[in-house]
């Protein structure tokens, strides 16, 4: 019986008239693959004749060309290029008849894919890889850097009464808590940045002034170094005294803590190193100095400790041979480098936090410099003459004594011998620098801290 389904599907050829001849159409339908059996192929060759030219404006012409799939492209790549061919607009033409006799326009060359002249692109954004990966030889503007604005005025001020006129102490200082301490005679104030909400801590009574503040990277543990050489810690969040260290028989002028070892730089010219955690005073005496120590701060990974004072010395950690800066690290009691270029105080000291061993220092009113060092290589970096400021920031009427920065990075505080703190928005956010408000914005004014 005849297979119905597969007679359907494979018709016979008609009879050749001549049977010695193999027919051509014979020999292609000789072959019948099975309904069941796929048949794949590894490339696709299409067909132009199914191709509608007309969706894009291109004549088909009579005689197939092997060349028109290449001029096609060329166009595209010219266009992408270069821009669009600028067309002459459509006009009427006598020698062009349409349908049923009519008259018909001409129509102009058009390209396959339209662009408008406004909207051309610089070449660099076509390209498939960054300004910064460009290949050789392909030049691109470099993009315009919008300079940063620093605001000239304070939008906070706190009247601090009895703020000392001295370079050589450190009253002031911001917590990670978001909390500035300030030492005003014998007494320490606390004001809460959050709320502004002033708190007073302690008053020394018969240990003298504060001449020096300093609170823990971590916690409510606020160091306050005396007139008379002793450092106290005190909890802030419970207002309670915890301990008092003696050891340096002349004032404290700078504290530094690293985890929980406290330095201070005493008028002595000695740098305690104190454990919190120990019984004693202090474990260790760092020596070095030819006169009072006015900058202490320790790098971010706790390996060294750099020193200022005013001998003009920068202490860190690899040469002996001078001694204006020193560094110092956890198993010596001597500089292991000493650097000699400032030619005033050195009370300004900052690690970074990004790379290991880059220090920068500043000096006093007969330097003006801001040096930076590496103490792992032992070099001497760059140097920028500052002419005592950067960005000139108006409003206090004595020299500026004291200065902190909020945990955020966005504001400092500044204290002069005016008796005045000030707030600076010196380095916002984006946010806020869209935005008409600023830090504190809502305390804005003149207040008293005390």
């Amino acid at each position: 019986m005849d297979n119905p389904s597969s007679s359907s599907m494979h018709p016979q050829s008609p009879p050749n008239p001549n049977p010695k001849t193999p027919s051509k159409t014979n020999l292609i339908n000789s072959y019948h693959p099975s309904p069941s059996r796929s048949i794949y192929s590894d490339r696709f060759i299409p067909s132009r004749s199914s191709s509608n030219f007309a969706l894009f404006d291109l004549p088909l012409s009579n005689k197939e060309d092997s060349n028109s799939s290449s001029n096609a492209y060329t166009c595209l790549l010219r266009t992408a290029l270069f821009g669009p061919v600028v067309v002459s607009p459509v006009t009427p033409e006598k020698n062009v008849v349409g349908v049923n006799g009519r008259r018909g326009l001409k129509r102009p060359n058009c390209n396959i894919f339209r662009y408008k002249t406004e909207t051309r692109q610089r070449l660099d954004s076509l390209l498939p890889f960054g300004v910064d990966d460009q290949l050789p030889g392909v030049v691109s503007p470099n993009p315009v850097k919008i300079p940063r604005k620093v605001p000239k005025s304070p939008y906070k001020v706190l009247d601090a009464p009895a703020l000392q006129d001295d370079f050589y102490l450190n009253l002031v200082d911001w917590s990670s808590q978001n909390v500035l301490a300030v030492g005003l005679g014998s007494c320490v104030y606390l004001w809460h940045a959050s709320s502004g909400k002033v708190v007073k801590l302690c008053d020394l009574e018969n240990d003298g002034d504060v001449s020096s503040v300093g609170w823990a990277q971590r916690g409510t543990h606020l160091a306050i170094g005396t007139s008379n050489g002793n450092v106290q810690l005190w909890d802030a969040s419970h207002s309670k005294r915890i301990r008092t260290m003696e050891g340096h028989r002349l004032r404290v002028g700078a504290l530094a803590w690293s985890s929980s070892q406290l330095s201070s730089g005493s008028r002595d010219k000695s740098i305690l190193q104190r454990d919190i955690r120990a019984q004693e005073d202090y474990i260790s005496k760092l020596s070095g100095h030819k006169s009072e120590v006015c900058g202490l701060k320790w790098s971010y990974d706790s390996r060294e400790l750099a020193s200022g004072g005013n001998d003009n010395r920068v202490f860190s950690h690899i040469n002996l041979d001078d001694d204006q800066l020193f560094v110092w690290n956890n198993h010596s009691t001597q500089p292991i480098l000493k650097y000699c270029e400032h030619i005033a105080a050195v009370k300004a000291i900052a690690w970074s936090p990004h790379l290991h061993g880059l220090l920068a220092s500043g000096g006093g009113t007969a330097d003006r410099c801001i040096r930076f060092w590496n103490t792992t290589t032992n070099t001497h970096l760059s140097c920028m003459d500052t002419g005592s400021q950067i960005a000139t920031l108006t409003g206090h009427t004595y020299r500026v004594l004291y200065l902190a920065m909020s945990p955020d990075g966005q504001t400092i505080v500044t204290g002069a011998g005016d008796e005045t703190l000030r707030f600076w928005n010196v380095f916002p956010s984006p946010k806020s620098q869209n935005t008409k408000s600023e830090i504190g914005a809502s305390s804005l004014g003149r207040t008293q801290i005390r």
